[in-house]
């Protein structure tokens, strides 16, 4: 199995990509993607989170933006490289996490020179030292996180926002930090174009987390830590779960999945082996 890496082999070919067809942004109705039963329907947009709203059968809804452009792509990734797995890699087999991977046009977040390679099964550069990661490696971290809808989500390393759009299929309520500025700009204005509009972005050091919308019941790292953040862990809700990459930038790294005990307290599972880019910011810090 390929693994999202930092280290990438140059693509030398130049391309001239279609223009991206305009995606429309529509409330989806299905049970299974976006919405839940609320305890207290409500007929107007949730004031803490714009574009969210609650039917009159109380049902959770945001808007899932849709495009036609390149679906047959978007099907045959997530048949061949994700929900069938290899002898090293676990099949991811949530339904909905398929769903979302189908739905999200992962060639509108690479770049226009590497829109041909978008639905390979790799990690590509978007600039400043950072890749959007492999197809398989975003749907099995999803997948682990066990969202519902109507759980929150904060991802550190917003990258490209393919990932967090990813997650807005899932769940309305998510959080993503960047610590690098270009790509934090580029990311909030692709996702506000797209039509992931209940997506939070913020330019920070994701080491800090982002207390004010904690605690979260789900914590994404897309980013190599030589330990877990104390930050992040105190802004997880009991019973909430982190998927986290452990070890340095040039050690065997782990993709950890942890779930926080009632009394605070860890438990803890190996994954698979990975290799990301480092974490920077606080964490490099003595």
């Amino acid at each position: 199995m390929g693994l999202a890496a930092a280290v990438f082999i140059a693509l030398a070919l130049a391309l001239t990509p279609k223009r991206p067809v305009p995606m429309s942004a529509a409330i989806d109705g299905s049970p299974d993607v976006g919405t839940q039963p609320a305890s207290a329907p409500s007929a107007t947009t949730a004031p803490e989170w714009p574009g969210v709203m609650h039917d009159a059968d109380g049902r959770l809804r945001w808007p899932h933006p849709r495009t036609p452009d390149r679906q047959h792509e978007r099907d045959a990734m997530v048949e061949t490289q994700i929900a069938r797995g290899g002898p090293y890699s676990p099949a991811v087999r949530n339904e909905d996490v398929l769903a979302a991977l189908r739905a999200v046009p992962r060639h509108e977040f690479v770049p226009a020179e590497r829109s041909k390679y978008a639905y390979h099964d790799s990690p590509l550069p978007i600039g400043h030292g950072q890749t959007i990661s492999q197809p398989y490696i975003v749907g099995l971290m999803t997948e682990l996180l066990a969202l519902r809808p109507g759980d929150r989500v904060l991802e550190i390393g917003t990258g490209s926002g393919y990932q967090a759009a990813v997650l807005a299929e899932l769940t309305p309520y998510v959080c993503t930090i960047e610590v690098i500025e270009p790509l934090y700009r580029q990311a909030a204005r692709r996702l506000e174009r797209l039509g992931y509009v209940t997506v939070r972005t913020r330019l920070g050091d994701g080491y800090d987390g982002w207390p004010e919308f904690g605690p979260f019941d789900a914590i994404i790292v897309t980013c190599a830590a030589g330990h877990v953040p104390p930050p992040l862990w105190e802004q997880l809700r009991p019973g909430g779960r982190m998927v986290i990459p452990i070890g340095g930038a040039y050690e065997t790294q782990r993709l950890v999945l942890l779930t926080k005990q009632p009394d605070g307290t860890r438990r803890s599972r190996d994954v698979l082996p990975v290799a990301f880019v480092p974490m920077t910011g606080k964490i490099r810090s003595p």
